[in-house]
């Protein structure tokens, strides 16, 4: 069992930055592939990013790569988000996720979730 907390949502203005923290409880956190992914109102749950287990593999989708950056410190049992040059269309709310295997992108391969942290880009 695996409990997720995420902070350092808010508002920011186009091209701006953030960084987002995911706090995990559990002895075994260091076993689980972590992702986030985000959701807009009105649109699906999409993939954003995610981290292997150990930290040496990272997977990012096409239209964050280069400007988000996934990590994670398994001794903090945290995983981290750094957003760069932030655009209205990351407008979302950004969850955290955690799976056991391999990687995924696919929001329903992934076994605990979460409650979600806010992040407003203004144009």
């Amino acid at each position: 069992q695996v409990q997720l907390v995420e902070s350092g949502g808010g508002l920011v203005q186009a091209g701006g930055s953030l960084r987002l923290s995911c706090a995990a409880s559990g002895r075994t956190f260091s076993s689980y592939v972590m992702g986030w992914f985000r959701q807009a109102p009105g649109k699906e749950r999409e993939f954003v990013a995610a981290i292997s287990w150990s930290g040496g593999n990272t997977y990012y989708a096409d239209s964050v790569k280069g400007r988000f950056t996934i990590s994670r410190d398994n001794a903090k049992n945290t995983v981290y988000l750094q957003m760069n040059s932030l655009k209205p269309e990351d407008t979302a709310v950004y969850y955290c996720a955690a799976k056991m295997g391999s990687y995924g992108r696919m929001w329903h391969a992934y076994d605990y979730w979460g409650q979600g942290t806010q992040v407003t880009v203004s144009s």
